[in-house]
């Protein structure tokens, strides 16, 4: 029996014989006599208020009392219930006639003054465990206290695989300086034993199934196998539960209504592994016989069998009824078909009249319920963008009816802008059945996304640094009205401003402001850059002689100076994913006595211009998580030309003739005509409920430089260059260089350049973490790729190919950054010393537009 229960046994005995003691001519122990209670006093307490001891037994000064009897027992219950003392007992300090005076005498519990972890714990772990548990110093220690935390730290090592796990727990007085005898700190000796992983996952019973279908829907629960390179899988229960269900659900599919699993045991079978064996009982296949419809009002019976598309005969299969019915992916369910209607209530009931044999008759019986409108639209978590950028993407207005797919558009809407964590994101429709209307509570949470960019490249022979700064958030009001708080942001605009250099050889500056929505009322956006680049062979601009200052005839160099004007408009039809943009670009190219292989150009002194305009048509359903977005396309198509400067008296005059004119006159203003068409899918391959999903991108490329006069010739610009990861520091003549992994730079094109690129691009993804402060993905690619100079040569399925594995990073203040290792599986003619793998290491990390 337990110190509590003999307290309880024997509390009232023990406050009669102590009065007893007192005052025997008063009473007997044997006969209840009642008294009035003349004082209440406590001893033993040191931390607790007595006022409280006295508060927590319910007795007061005045109540007339029973001794022996129950209120004085339950008055000592009360006390062990709040579990701060380790001994409790109630005396008669005095009695006077029928008058008594009680004393409560308590033995507090020590309090925590701290923990500390020992055995084969590590730092890491143990820093964790303090993470995730209630322990603080103050809290009376108690055996309630030590077994929750011994439960807490065993749970933890056996959800990571350490089935044996122990956890011992002593107190340990605290003895140091100034230290009071009532604190105690926890030793907290943990032996985790051996991780314990499956050796085998066997089934019985199952005649229709396999057992590697089986195997294959139990998700976490894998078996040992000498191809797994990475060993089985943990024993987690909560996980295996899951994994039991996944197996009815399979069964579920294939119609098997009434599978089960009626037997099924984990046992040892060496010291880290274990064995699972598995009984199923399958029962019998069922099909669907007569299937109606009830309570529609809205909806034809005739509409919604379509959209249920189950027909007489059809195997009985839970999941693809349920998929019909509820939150669909392709968006066709009859959930979606009312709830993009209004009807925020509608719920269909899936009843089974009547089961006969292997047959199934299913009533779907329709809750219709009202149709509710948005009385109000609330938005919650934005501390730093203002809300009518957020407002401005919002899909469901106030008036309108509930429409589920416009909610879910808005959330994408934001999840793109950047400014949110993805994760965090969620949408509370507040329903008001008194009036049918609906308020509808967005509520985001802001992640930085202001980056300080670093990158590092390699080109003319040279590392090249870059330092640049992106506020993807900015507000360009603020600047002159203000708030700073610390920088004018909020109002969702974007200004880049970046400058690299190699020291003496090569520098360039560069500034850039998108506006998404010029005049805030549609989504128009306005963008403008402007840069200036210079690149010289180290030498001076000038030299001291004895005649004085003068220009240095030595140096080498091309300066660019550029600006470019946009503007876009989101369409509303086909869909409003589409966007159509139009910019204008000028640059102007200024060769001093230069001559490089970097550059293509056949002049050394001399002049160039290129002004251009292009057009683009693009549709963008890519989201909600721009750095690891799991479904949606984006096709784009875009033309960029120059005017035909040599088919025209003007404005520009241009040579007598092209033919025979020098490269400085042909090429004062260049002209060309640039076609690209890009497509980009997504497709999540798996759905977990962390969002931990593998993902399948594939991505298609092409593009065609062309001319427009043969006396002219090739453009000196906008070249492609193919091979390696695409980052070369800086680009000196608008060349468009495209990234092929495991190949050298720039191995797959001539030093000149190419006129017609194609790329084919599959890579599979999986998260490592979402976490927004740091988002990683794993992958694992496949590409080929191969550029052509003329149309005669051009072969789609001529290419060079490549694989490998590679990992994302993205810090918020960074940006995205990229490490990759690829095989190349062809050869290429004049590189036969490439070596046949390498790692591509990429901050700042750009593939290539294709």
């Amino acid at each position: 029996m337990s110190l509590r229960s003999l307290h309880l046994l024997f509390a009232a005995l023990f406050a009669c014989c102590s009065m007893a003691q007192t005052t025997r001519s008063v009473f007997d122990a044997a006969v209840p006599t009642e008294y009035e209670i003349g004082g209440i006093t406590v001893s033993g307490t040191r931390t607790t208020d007595p006022n409280a001891v006295k508060l927590f037994t319910g007795l007061q000064v005045g109540d007339k009392i029973t001794v022996p009897g129950e209120r004085i027992t339950k008055a000592l219950q009360n006390l062990w219930e709040q579990k701060l003392f380790s001994d409790i007992s109630f005396e008669a300090a005095e009695v006077r006639g029928r008058t008594l005076f009680l004393n409560i005498v308590v033995v507090e519990n020590p309090r925590l003054r701290g923990w500390g972890f020992g055995g084969t714990v590590t730092r890491n772990e143990g820093d964790k465990l303090a993470d995730g548990w209630d322990l603080s110093p103050g809290l009376q220690v108690n055996d309630a206290l030590k077994a929750s935390t011994r439960a807490y730290i065993r749970q933890y090592f056996v959800d990571k695989g350490y089935l044996k796990a122990d956890v011992r727990i002593t107190e340990v007085a605290d003895t140091s300086k100034g230290a009071t005898e009532n604190f105690v700190t926890l030793k907290l000796l943990v032996d985790k034993g051996v991780k314990v992983k499956i050796k085998d996952v066997t089934f019985t019973g199952n005649e229709e199934l396999s057992d590697k279908r089986l195997r294959k829907a139990m998700k976490k629960t894998r078996r040992k196998r000498w191809w797994n390179i990475f060993g089985g899988s943990k024993f987690i229960l909560s996980e295996y539960k899951a994994d039991k269900a996944k197996v009815i659900d399979v069964y579920n599919e294939k119609g098997f209504r009434n599978a089960a699993i009626v037997k099924d045991t984990m046992y040892y079978v060496a010291p880290d592994r274990v064995r699972v064996d598995i009984t199923v009982d399958e029962g019998g296949k069922f099909h669907w016989r007569n299937v109606s419809i009830s309570g529609n009002t809205k909806h034809t019976t005739e509409e919604l069998k379509n959209i249920l598309n189950i027909k007489k005969g059809d195997v009985y299969n839970k999941k693809q009824l349920d998929s019909r019915m509820f939150m669909n992916p392709s968006g066709r369910d009859i959930s979606s078909l009312y709830m993009d209607d209004g009807y925020l209530s509608f719920y269909p009931d899936p009843v089974e009249l009547l089961v006969e044999g292997d047959s199934i008759d299913l009533d779907l019986r329709i809750r219709e319920g009202k149709q509710y409108r948005i009385r109000s639209v609330i938005i919650k978590g934005n501390t730093k963008t203002n809300e009518h950028v957020i407002r401005r993407e919002i899909r469901t207005k106030p008036g309108q009816l509930f429409n589920r797919s416009d909610v879910m558009r808005t959330q994408r809407e934001l999840s793109t802008l950047g400014y949110f964590n993805p994760e965090a994101m969620g949408v509370n429709p507040i329903q008001d059945p008194r009036t049918g209307t609906v308020d509808l509570e967005y509520t985001v949470e802001e992640r930085p996304s202001d980056r300080l960019e670093l990158s590092g490249g390699w080109g003319a022979g040279r590392a090249v640094l870059s330092l640049g700064v992106s506020f993807t958030n900015f507000s360009m009001r603020k600047v002159f009205k203000g708030p700073w708080d610390p920088l004018p942001a909020g109002d969702g605009q974007t200004l880049n401003v970046r400058a690299q250099t190699n020291g003496r050889y090569f520098q360039s500056y560069s500034l850039s402001f998108v506006e998404p929505w010029l005049g805030g009322r549609k989504p128009n956006s306005l963008s403008f850059s402007a840069y200036y680049s210079v690149q010289t062979n180290g030498e001076g601009r000038f030299i001291n002689t004895s005649d004085g200052r003068i220009r240095n005839p030595n140096r080498q160099s091309i300066n660019i100076l550029g600006a470019t004007l946009g503007l876009g408009k989101r369409l509303p039809w086909p869909d409003d994913y589409f966007i159509l943009r139009g910019t204008l670009s000028y640059q102007n190219y200024e060769l001093r006595n230069y001559s490089s292989g970097a550059v293509v150009f056949d002049f050394t002194n001399g002049t160039s211009n290129v002004l251009a305009g292009q057009l683009q048509i693009s549709r963008n359903s890519v989201g909600p998580d721009f750095f690891f977005p799991r479904q949606g396309s984006d096709i784009t198509f875009s033309v960029k030309a120059t005017p035909p400067w040599s088919r025209m008296a003007w404005p520009i005059k241009g040579p007598e003739d092209y033919a025979t004119a020098s490269a400085t006159d042909r090429y004062r203003w260049a002209e060309f005509h640039k076609w690209k068409f890009t497509t980009q899918w997504f497709n999540r391959l798996t759905r977990s409920k962390n969002n931990h999903d593998l993902v399948l991108m594939a991505r298609t490329g092409f593009g065609f430089l062309g001319r427009y006069n043969n006396a002219v010739g090739n453009s000196p610009f906008e070249r492609f260059y193919m091979g390696g990861a695409a980052l070369t520091g800086f680009q000196l003549d608008g060349r468009e260089i495209v990234g092929l992994r495991g190949y050298d730079d720039f191995s797959l094109a001539p030093n000149t350049g190419n006129f017609i690129v194609a790329k084919y691009t599959t890579e599979l993804r999986f998260p490592v973490s979402l976490n927004p402060s740091a988002t990683i993905y794993a992958l694992a690619f496949a590409q080929a790729g191969n550029t052509w100079r003329t149309f005669d040569k051009f072969d789609p399925l001529k290419l060079y190919r490549s694989a490998g594995l590679g990992l994302r990073l993205n810090l918020p203040m960074f940006g995205p950054m990229g490490l990759d290792y690829g095989w190349r599986l062809d050869d290429v003619p004049n590189y036969p010393n490439m070596a046949r793998s390498q790692f591509h290491f990429t901050i700042g990390i750009d593939l290539g537009e294709l």
